[in-house]
């Protein structure tokens, strides 16, 4: 009499770990969800600094018109890119670089980098830029998490049970040197 309720012990045990594993994927793949959705609201912010910047920039440096064409097109990128994080790195970069020229090029007009404008949007700039490497490294570690969750026995026969995927990091490009490094905005 006492071995079935050993193994109905036993089975409800069981049934009791798949629970608490499954809610586990739940809770890593909702983290790592509302992680990209931060990311995407600091980049929001950035995009909408740049018409800003554009329109400030052009004030001081007309003949400087494809550098801010570049910058304006890197932007619309950017913003209409709705794919993978991987994607939406390769738009970031672009976007990056373009505002790295765009700063190069204020650097040759004293007048610019001394308007209040400009150094508020270069201060909130700065400031969204931060954000947006806080939010990536967020990301990125409840990405490792999950896919550790993932990887890792036996959450590997929960996870392919029920269909959690490992999910993308959001890498810079590794033969890009300069996109590792951030938008330099002070012009101090």
């Amino acid at each position: 009499m006492s071995i079935p309720f050993i193994i109905l012990g036993i089975v409800v045990v069981l049934i009791l770990y798949v629970i608490m594993l499954y809610n586990g994927f739940v809770k890593s793949r909702v983290r790592v969800n509302g992680a990209w959705s931060d990311i995407e609201v600091q980049m929001k912010r950035r995009y909408n600094l740049i018409p800003n910047l554009v329109e400030t920039v052009k004030g001081y440096a007309n003949h400087e018109a494809s550098t801010l064409e570049k910058l304006t097109q890197a932007r619309a990128a950017a913003v209409s890119n709705e794919g993978t994080p991987e994607a939406q790195a390769q738009a970031e970069n672009l976007l990056t670089g373009a505002l790295k020229s765009v700063f190069a090029v204020a650097e040759a007009y004293p007048d610019l980098k001394a308007n209040e404008n400009f150094l508020s949007l270069q201060n909130d700039l700065a400031e969204v830029e931060e954000e947006i490497q806080s939010a990536r490294r967020y990301y990125n570690g409840s990405v490792r998490e999950m896919n550790t969750k993932v990887d890792q026995f036996p959450g590997n026969m929960v996870a392919r049970r029920f269909n959690f995927t490992k999910a993308e990091f959001f890498e810079l490009d590794a033969d890009d040197d300069d996109a590792r490094q951030p938008v330099a905005v002070n012009f101090d």
